[in-house]
């Protein structure tokens, strides 16, 4: 159908472009538009297949995909990449460096680069690319597939879903319908406000949660914050552990602020940014007689919370605990209601709220249902989010 999202697959494992080609072609809204053994196949099929979102190996012969990223750059291609990097921990500094040079985002390819078992990293891969590919053809006056069309694709690929289950060779696949539909002009309408316990105080620490398209999101935000901005910045971005590290890194080489991965003990320090570690829950403790420092990091092993750790609702909740109305919560692009409830707990101790807006939102997901249940207080676009905090945090309230 035409306005399917075009897929161009590229990787040097024939294999891998099979299994890949597959999930794309059983997933309502998707398509293979061609396959490419390497960025320099890849290049030269882009002007004739015109993809909406691309898949990315980063090892591969002749032109591997950190050199395909570079002459992307120079070509001045806007089209979304998915890197489909392996999970080895030398590759989080290649992965960084891929975001770095405009990658949209990146998932781990299991068990090393040849693995063929994809179905755990099946939703993922789907998610983002029915969001980065829809976004791009909206942007570009395409049109994605129409609520009848989706609606016979989705009962196609169930009845075909439904049989290889039975069969035991597939798992149960997301519904994406509010992927491809989640788009709409007109922004959901807000429930009313929760009742604020206090009065908003000066704003002492602020928690950002953020999750699908977080990676190009917080480039943009942390590039912009301003050097002399004094109220630390905790953040919990969805990511595999290993790379938080690297993530960290490659932000504070944009960011005029000190950005590092949270570590057990760490002090919460003015013009500092910690991010969560992967598969580790981030909880502040606020404590006095540290000096600058106004309270302590804490890492957790808890059980998954809104199915991740670490998880928004955690931070935020621990945060509404400690700072009560001198925190300021910010709720960003991701799939999901991660950290939408526990928002609604800062704004609720008299802490200030903002979310990201649907149209900058990759996806509208986590932002739409804090903003849905009351708990955020203003709407944000990304270009404007780093203003918007900057001024929240030095305004006496």
């Amino acid at each position: 159908m035409a306005n399917e999202i075009e897929v161009l697959i590229v990787d040097d494992s024939a294999l891998m472009r099979n299994l890949i080609g597959h999930m794309v072609d059983e997933t309502p809204g998707l398509i293979v538009a061609d396959k490419a053994i390497n960025g320099l196949f890849a290049l030269q099929k882009i002007p004739r297949v015109n993809p909406d979102v691309i898949v990315l190996d980063l090892e591969m012969p002749q032109m591997n995909g950190i050199e395909f990223l570079k002459e992307r750059k120079k070509q001045n291609i806007d089209i979304p990449v998915v890197i489909l990097s392996s999970i080895a921990e030398k590759g989080a500094a290649i992965t960084m460096e891929a975001l770095s040079l405009g990658a949209s985002d990146f998932i781990q390819k299991p068990g090393g680069s040849i693995s063929t078992d994809l179905n755990s990293v099946r939703d993922s891969l789907v998610e983002k690319l029915l969001s980065y590919g829809s976004l791009y053809r909206l942007s570009h006056n395409k049109k994605v597939l129409s609520g009848e069309e989706y609606k016979a694709e989705k009962a196609a690929a169930q009845k075909e879903e439904k049989a290889e289950i039975a069969a035991g060779t597939r798992s149960k696949s997301i519904d994406i319908s509010a992927l491809l539909h989640g788009f709409s002009a007109t922004p959901a309408s807000p429930a009313t406000h929760p009742q604020q316990i206090r009065k908003p105080g000066p704003t002492q620490i602020i928690a950002i949660g953020i999750s699908t398209g977080g990676p190009d999101a917080l480039r943009v935000v942390f590039s912009k914050l301003d050097a002399d901005l004094k109220v630390p910045i905790v953040v919990v971005q969805h990511m595999p552990q290993g790379f938080t590290a690297e993530f960290a890194m490659s932000l504070d080489r944009i960011c005029p602020l000190k950005v590092t991965e949270a570590q057990e003990g760490d002090k919460i320090l003015p013009g500092h940014i910690l991010i969560a570690q992967g598969n580790k829950h981030l909880e502040v403790e606020k404590k006095l007689g540290l000096g600058d420092a106004i309270g302590i990091a804490h890492l957790s092993d808890a059980p998954l919370v809104s199915g991740h750790r670490p998880s928004a609702n955690v931070l935020f909740a621990s945060v509404a605990m400690q700072f009560k109305n001198n925190a300021l919560g910010v709720i960003m692009t991701g799939m999901g209601n991660d950290g939408a409830q526990q928002l609604g707990t800062i704004y609720k101790e008299g802490g200030m709220t903002l979310g990201q807006d649907e149209k900058s939102a990759i996806v509208y997901g986590m932002p739409k249902v804090a903003w849905e249940m009351g708990h955020v207080m203003e709407q944000v676009s990304l270009d404007n989010m780093a203003r918007r905090i900057c001024d929240v945090a030095k305004t006496m309230r």
